[in-house]
């Protein structure tokens, strides 16, 4: 059965929702001129926790993870469970996260939002994804290496978590590979200098403009 004109306009809805520059704004807010004249000038929760304060970068990180799951629920309501809509839609907000429109094409680096898109796709695989995040940040303390860690479960996950007996469909499988190539992407300089041995960890206490 074919779908609606509803159901395909969920994707750049999904593209808008992701859009939304949540860090920017919060860090304006709380007191922040411009968090991308900080810091690492990241707009993800980490970066705006150490300029703007604790309580902007719980607020970002719910309010990006909260693009992803309005993205795929949004989609969800047009076209049913079709998994080619639905994974589309969560690529669209995750495409629109790291790459605003409002931003000149710049953004965040992806990993709230995803998580946001895998919450609704498959509670236990983004679950087990937050699992893995929080055990590599309590080993090593640094996000970007548990961010990447809970990244590169998630194919596997999906794979094994999506229904007892099942694989994914096919749009899943792939969708979550790309999901997990662009993040690893918009990480590309935290790998290198991780493996420079120049990654900063993340700080217990608030400091001063280190990148994140």
């Amino acid at each position: 059965m074919p779908l609606s004109v509803e159901a395909w306009l969920a994707v750049p809805a999904g593209y808008l929702l992701g859009s939304i520059p949540f860090g920017l704004l919060l860090g304006k807010v709380f007191g922040a001129k411009d968090v991308r004249q900080h810091g690492s000038g990241n707009i993800g929760a980490t970066n705006v926790s150490r300029v703007a304060g604790p309580w902007a970068g719980i607020l970002t990180l719910v309010l990006d993870t909260g693009k992803g799951v309005a993205a795929v629920w949004l989609a969800a309501r047009f076209c049913g469970q079709n998994a080619t809509v639905l994974m589309l839609a969560g690529l669209a907000a995750l495409f629109g996260h790291c790459f605003s429109i409002w931003l000149g094409l710049k953004g965040g680096k992806g990993v709230a939002t995803g998580l946001g898109i895998f919450c609704v796709l498959s509670p236990l695989a983004a679950a087990g994804g937050l699992v893995v995040f929080v055990l590599a940040f309590v080993f090593w303390r640094y996000v970007s290496l548990a961010s990447l860690a809970g990244t590169a479960s998630m194919p596997l996950l999906i794979y094994f978590l999506w229904a007892p007996g099942h694989a994914p469909p096919l749009a899943i499988t792939f969708g979550t590979l790309a999901a997990a190539a662009l993040i690893f992407y918009k990480h590309r300089t935290n790998l290198q200098r991780l493996l420079e041995g120049s990654e900063p960890k993340f700080p217990l206490r608030k400091s001063r403009d280190k990148d994140a």
